[in-house]
């Protein structure tokens, strides 16, 4: 039995989808544990892709369950339109999803809300306006709806009341429209309907993975976002509204951390961001166009053209070190290729300092000033799937990578496709 955990190692959208799906292989059950559809994954298996927001990478892999934990926040139609998908492609049909119960609801409130105040307030983070910041509110302010509170209609109503009664003022203060109360009653009705349709996959998540562990199967940890991107450890306030890092696996399912095993960390050849925030290595003009087409990075979810930039191995480090991670994965390291030399920030200076992590303050970030080494680069990696057939350029710069961040790499891959892969070390491994 080995339980490992997944994680983004910088600000998200690294290519944990792909990572686990290879690792379902191995695994027996595969959880999400944070999050909302703000998340989307992207799966390229045998040329045809895949998109999934809220349900975890490993549902291409038949009679796995796949559990949505605790800790997420759950639109219920977008959830539902996802079931919808993947059934239409012969996936899910064989009870494997498990949607924990006490799950905090998103609902369409919470997406007005966020919707006004990324409109009228300064320094708008650059949410995806899905509602996933104000539902993680209403949960820290204890009245939040639960998947639970959907077979319970008085409750229901109770509860969406409360959270307008607070949240109308608001709304109407920042110039946004107040539901009216048809709107609202159509909103409960909606949540009272996806309820239903969604019982039968609704049950005790933390038991059911609980006892997945004590019966000795392999359970695998998909996270959401990227460990800078934590609400207490990432550039605050650009950050999301759970915990990203690998004990938000622990507190998300409700099992202990003496349960892990095994943490990897996610990180791209490059670096990218979406939405505001700091981003010390971002490339801009036709360099940054260049990269984002060559890596297709477009928001799986939103279609948003991500920033780019070169990796930050500061960044890398301190990801290393929050999450606790045992080693790495490295993506799209094709999208390199052609280049006549890659960067890489190795350190930053401040104040007469060298820095071998990235300072979270703001202002200490806007004042660092990164140090880059440069490396030759290499021709195409069409083609290769053995460590030694890539270019000696390619596996110096992996090599060199691994060292400053002071972790091995596991799996290295060269092309979106699942074949297009090394598999250096296995997770599940004793």
């Amino acid at each position: 039995m080995s339980v490992v955990i997944v994680v983004g190692a910088q600000w998200g959208d690294e290519g944990k989808g792909k990572v686990v799906d290879l690792y379902t292989e191995r695994a027996d059950t595969i959880v999400r544990y944070g999050g909302g559809a703000n998340a989307g994954h992207t799966l390229v298996i045998k040329g045809q892709k895949l998109i999934t927001r809220l349900v975890p990478s490993g549902v291409c892999h038949p009679n796995k369950p796949c559990v949505l934990g605790d800790g997420m926040v759950i639109d219920p139609r977008s959830l539902l339109e996802e079931i919808d998908q993947l059934q239409a492609r012969g996936l899910l049909l064989n009870n494997e999803l498990v949607v924990g119960q006490d799950a905090h609801v998103i609902l369409p409130y919470h997406k007005r809300i966020e919707g006004v105040r990324e409109d009228r307030t300064a320094g708008a983070i650059g949410t995806t306006r899905r509602g996933i910041g104000p539902a993680y509110e209403a949960k820290v302010g204890r009245r939040g709806v639960r998947i639970r509170d959907l077979f319970r209609p008085e409750r229901l109503r109770e509860l969406v009341a409360a959270n307008l009664e607070e949240l109308n003022p608001v709304v109407r203060h920042l110039g946004g429209e107040v539901p009216t109360d048809a709107e609202v009653e159509q909103w409960i009705a909606d949540a009272l309907a996806a309820g239903e349709r969604l019982k039968p996959f609704v049950r005790d998540a933390s038991r059911f993975v609980v006892d997945k562990i004590a019966a000795g199967k392999h359970v695998l940890f998909e996270g959401a976002q990227g460990t800078l991107l934590d609400i207490d450890h990432g550039t605050y306030p650009y950050v999301t509204s759970s915990s990203t890092i690998a004990a938000g696996a622990c507190q998300s399912t409700g099992i202990g951390p003496s349960k892990i095993d095994r943490v990897i960390g996610i990180t791209k050849a490059y670096a990218t961001r979406v939405g505001g925030g700091p981003f010390p290595t971002e490339l801009h003009g036709d360099a940054a166009d260049a990269l984002r087409q060559a890596g297709g990075e477009f928001g799986a979810v939103t279609g948003r053209p991500r920033r780019c930039g070169w990796l930050d191995l500061p960044a890398l480090r301190l990801g290393v070190r929050l999450s606790g991670m045992d080693g790495l994965a490295l993506t799209k390291l094709d999208v390199l290729a052609g280049l006549p030399e890659v960067a890489v920030c190795v350190a930053y200076k401040l104040d007469g300092h060298e820095l071998d992590e990235l300072p979270t303050d703001l202002d200490d970030i806007a004042r660092a000033e990164p140090v880059f080494a440069r490396y030759p680069g290499w021709a195409s990696l069409a083609g290769v799937r053995a460590w030694d057939d890539l270019p000696a350029t390619t596996r110096a710069y992996v090599e060199q990578v691994g060292k400053l961040a002071g972790v091995p790499f596991y799996l290295v891959s060269v092309g979106p496709d699942r074949e297009e892969t090394m598999v250096l070390r296995d997770p599940f491994a004793a």
